[in-house]
This record gives C-alpha cells, structure tokens and sequence, in this order.
C-alpha cells in the first residue's frame, strides 16, 4: 500500500528538487564546464518542466501564455536596451560600464557563439524557464504569487554569486560602482551588490512575467545580456591604452572562460 503524503509536502520535494537542478547547473556552467551550458541548461530546464509538469502545474500555471502581448512587451523593452546601451558607450562618463574584458578578449566568431547560443540557451532558457517559470509557478500554488515573486528573486540574486566573482575581473569599471573605491572587502562588498540588484531585477522580471507570460522577461533578458557582446566590443579604446594595459584589449586574456553572460544574467 502506498504511504499517503499530504499535497504540502509533496510540493516541498518537488521545489526542494527544483532548487537542487538549478544549484547544479549553476556549479556545472560557471566553473566546471562553461562551455557547455547550453547542453546543461538545456537538460536542467527539461528536468524543471518535467517536475513541474509531474506535479500538477498547466503551461499557463509555468508562464506559457500572453505569449502576443509577451513578444509586444519584449521587443519594446529590448529596443529600448539598444537605445540605453549605444547612449551608455557614446557618453564618456558611463563608457567605461560597458567595456568588458571578456568580451573584447574573445575572437569575432567566439562573440557570436555567446551572444547567439551561449546566452539564449546556456543562460536565459534555464534562469526564465526555472525562476520565473517552475520555482515561480510551484510557490505561486502553494503559497501565493507575492511569496513567490519574493521568493523566486532571492533566489535569482543568489544563482549570481559565482558570476559576481568573475565580474571583479573582467569589468573594474563595474566592480568599482557596486562596491566603491576602498579595496578592503571588495569581494564581499561585489557580491553582496550583484545578489541584491539581481534581486531586484528578478522582481521586475516577475511582473513582466505576470503581464505577458514568460515571453516579455525572456526577450528582455536576451537583449540585455546578448547585445553587452555587441556594445562591449563598439567601446571605443581609452586614451593611451594599449596591450597590457588596464582596460586595454590585452589585458586579462585568460578570462575568455568567462563571459558576459554570467555577468548580467
């Protein structure tokens, strides 16, 4: 005879497997094996619906819907990231945000490899599908949608810890405005920003998950992330700067493992 277990604790293991399928990809694409997140991401994210799917939750319960409304909302968001970022590069003052080491180190043909599979695939399938799709869909049943969005966005500001890291290296710029100029604790200090503003990226993505489906954060997550390939690479060069230099297009040339993606994912 089956041993009866009651809908909330089995909800519980169905999320608490959800959490273990995102921890490993995460580990699995930022330090094991960066190069196949989109085989990882691609496996975790059918590993997520199947949970979800097994547990009772419709594809409209996942975001799978609005999707007219979603591709509306998405492109007008993602135009406006072009707008942002061609502005951002073309302003002295904020240029130096957008030039990455990551990506100016990589060759024309590995750019395109990120800005059109590695992100589309490795990075926003698995963050929109898991976070704002499965986790978001199992806490919006079992404890309603203001406790998921909360919870869902923790999580997201949590997955870029690891990202957090390799952003200190590959952007000081950047680094420098999410933990100030004093060295002491910059680590920490980097971190702690980029799970909080994340956190809070997450919230936004929710509410456009909630106004168009799982459609409008996707898109605008793909723009954000893929066109950083194309703008990090129309920086033009500081003054001065040369091979070695900081900033400079020889600097940090081992950090091609790493990407933009994991930066503003």
């Amino acid at each position: 005879m089956r041993e009866f277990r009651p809908r909330g604790a089995a909800s519980a293991g169905v999320l608490a497997g959800a959490v273990a399928v995102l921890a490993a990809a995460n580990v699995l694409n930022n330090r094991v094996a960066p190069r196949l997140a989109p085989l990882t991401s691609v496996a975790a994210t059918g590993a997520l619906l199947a949970l979800a799917r097994r547990s009772g939750l419709s594809w409209s319960d996942l975001g799978f819907h609005r999707r007219a409304r979603g591709l509306r909302i998405g492109g007008v968001l993602a135009s406006a990231v072009a707008v942002v970022y061609g502005a951002g590069i073309a302003v002295p003052a904020t240029r130096g945000f957008f030039r990455d080491e990551r990506a100016l180190s990589l060759s024309r043909a590995r750019a395109l490899e990120e800005a059109l599979l590695q992100v589309p695939f490795g990075t926003v399938l698995l963050e929109e599908v898991g976070f704002r799709g499965v986790l978001h869909g199992l806490l919006t049943r079992s404890h309603g949608a203001g406790t998921a969005t909360a919870v869902s966005s923790a999580l997201f500001g949590l997955w870029h810890v690891l990202p957090a890291v390799d952003m200190m290296a590959a952007n000081p710029a950047l680094s420098r405005l999410a933990a100030g100029e004093a060295p002491a604790g910059e680590t920490s200090r980097v971190v702690i920003g980029s799970v909080v503003a994340t956190g809070f990226a997450g919230v936004f993505f929710c509410e456009l998950r909630r106004r168009g489906g799982l459609a409008a954060p996707s898109l605008f997550h793909l723009a954000t992330n893929s066109l950083g390939y194309l703008f990090a690479r129309l920086v033009p060069p500081e003054s001065g700067s040369g091979p070695g230099s900081e900033g400079g297009l020889g600097a940090d040339r081992g950090l091609d493992r790493g990407d933009i993606r994991r930066t503003v994912s």
